[in-house]
């Protein structure tokens, strides 16, 4: 059973060069549903972290993403609508910070979710924010309902992370600003993948 630390909401974020967030570690990711988000940060241990299920889905721009075919490297989803005001505010945070974090091996996936006019909408608000990472156009959230009984994205925006053995490490519910999403997902990168940091003896 995951037993996160739980720390105050008002905790600032104690990582390294970050000053724009906030941390709380949470245990309530077997609640489903969409909520406001509030800007809880939940970093889960590694030795506490869930698997993450499948998912994956058609892409905004053409083909398809599977989140199995990206083990080894960690992945961060981004819950996103063009129609919400705190999605539009993040989104040149998220651009920034797939631009440091990138070249790490770090892979940006957008979800798109509740677009009720079709794909131009999210689609223009790429154009508009430029982003040039990809987007799961899921418009009925049918894709991330295979996080229901794992670690779900309660609100729109939220970001997830997975680290690089697949494994959900961080959940953001609501909005985040780029120095504390680069600060967390950085961490996350560095991490050794167990089967990487054993060795073997001769």
């Amino acid at each position: 059973m995951r037993r996160p630390l739980v720390l105050a909401a008002v905790a600032v974020l104690a990582l390294a060069g970050c000053s724009d967030g906030q941390v709380e570690r949470s245990d309530n990711g077997n609640q489903a549903g969409y909520i406001a988000g509030d800007g809880t940060i939940s970093i889960f241990d590694p030795a506490e972290r869930d698997a993450a299920p499948e998912f994956g889905g058609d892409l905004l721009d053409g083909g398809d993403f599977q989140l199995a075919d990206q083990l080894g490297e960690v992945v961060v989803l981004n819950i996103w609508g063009s129609w919400c005001p705190p999605c539009r505010k993040e989104a040149p945070d998220l651009q920034a910070s797939y631009e440091v974090l990138g070249p790490q091996g770090v892979q940006f996936v957008g979800v798109n979710v509740r677009e009720p006019n079709g794909e131009r909408p999210a689609q223009q608000f790429e154009e508009e924010f430029g982003i040039t990472y990809p987007s799961v156009y899921d418009p009925k959230g049918d894709a991330l309902l295979s996080f229901r009984d794992t670690v779900p994205p309660k609100a729109i925006p939220s970001t997830l992370v997975i680290d690089r053995e697949g494994r959900i490490a961080a959940r953001i519910l609501g909005a985040i600003g780029e120095a504390s999403l680069t600060d967390i997902v950085g961490e996350i990168a560095a991490e050794t993948p167990a089967a990487e940091g054993t060795a073997e003896s001769p």
